[in-house]
């Protein structure tokens, strides 16, 4: 296990994303039978099938994590669900889709009444800030498998999202350009990952250090991820030529190079970091490049956009997202990403300049 912050709370990205890549090689070896209808290879925010020959369905599934954990230990169940459609539709979006439904799983320790209601909540409004149904899903109460904390709190919550996005309309990354601008979207705070890490610096959750401004530390950690969907849908249907979109989770702004160009990014205007990241970086030993690795530290999206098209752009996104911003330019450095101080590649993370 590697010797950092992240490793010593019981998360190895290193370690994880070599099985992972192991996983989708044999996965990419699957044969239907018939020719593929996946439009796009792996490693995109989500994939689109081909329905015929100008449309196809985007998919996307994910969960919220441990961020489940906090929510048992505060006996308060209705935020978690934003959190799980926000996973889900901000992925989808990145590849120009536009969301239409959400499948959910839930599986508990035990099927207990207004702890489902109140996730039902969450799904609800979340599901209303992103304009998706959610026509059906699965419950199932797995004791032997699911333990609480406390029991029998326990519960986990998964989703899968189904977009649709014309043929010709995909929006891959493929054509940024160095020059191209950088607009950040802020994030609400600490979103749905890096969680493990978070509890791990912060365990007191009934804590109200002064930097929170009276929040105590569960209800600031519970914060639901913000949902960009509208807003990006607006942009797309702008006229503005959208030529990247990422969705900034675990990896940090490293995700930029998750576009398909060969382009790198220079991040010399941040969007200013939350109190609760200086609050995770004040009490862990995480190193500055691990946090920008672990946390969204602010920025939860990004749109990349020809320089000159940036006041339209940022124009629209700020009447979504107050505080939205150019943050930096598409560099001729393929595979580099530059913050004030620190220089990342993936695979390799962020160390200092």
């Amino acid at each position: 296990m590697s010797d950092s912050a992240y490793a010593r709370a019981g998360v190895d990205t290193s370690r994880a994303e070599e099985a992972v890549a192991g996983l989708v090689d044999v996965l990419r070896r699957i044969d239907p039978g018939r020719p593929s209808r996946a439009v796009l290879g792996s490693g995109h925010y989500a994939n689109v099938l081909r329905l015929d020959d100008r449309t196809g369905i985007a998919l996307s599934t994910d969960g919220v994590g441990s961020k489940v954990i906090v929510a048992e230990q505060l006996g308060r169940f209705d935020t978690v669900g934003v959190d799980c459609i926000a996973m889900n539709v901000n992925d989808v979006i990145c590849v120009g889709a536009e969301p239409i439904a959400i499948l959910d799983y839930i599986a508990v320790e035990e099927a207990e009444p207004e702890m489902l209601r109140q996730i039902a909540e969450g799904l609800r409004a979340g599901a209303e800030q992103a304009g998706v149904e959610i026509p059906g899903g699965e419950l199932a109460q797995l004791p032997e498998l699911i333990r609480g904390h406390p029991s029998p709190r326990g519960f986990d919550l998964v989703g899968s999202c189904f977009g649709t996005v014309a043929l010709d309309a995909i929006v891959t990354g493929a054509r940024v350009e160095p020059g191209d601008a950088v607009i950040g979207l802020p994030s609400s705070g600490v979103h749905s990952n890096g969680l493990t890490l978070a509890r791990r610096a912060l365990p007191d959750l009934d804590e109200r250090p002064p930097e929170l401004g009276g929040a105590s530390v569960g209800e600031t950690l519970l914060e639901p991820t913000t949902i960009y969907v509208r807003a990006v849908v607006d942009l797309l249907d702008s006229g503005v030529d959208v030529r990247g979109l990422a969705h900034i989770t675990s990896g940090g702004l490293l995700n930029l190079l998750r576009l398909e160009a060969a382009v790198g990014y220079e991040i010399d205007r941040p969007l200013p970091r939350l109190p609760i990241f200086d609050l995770i970086a004040a009490r862990s030993r995480a190193a500055e490049g691990e946090l920008f690795e672990v946390f969204n530290m602010g920025c939860g999206f990004c749109c990349v956009v020809p320089a000159d098209q940036t006041d339209a752009a940022v124009e629209l996104l700020d009447s979504h997202h107050a505080g939205s911003a150019v943050i930096g330019r598409a560099t001729e450095d393929a595979g580099t990403v530059r913050l004030p101080g620190l220089s990342g590649t993936a695979g390799a993370g962020f160390s200092p300049r």
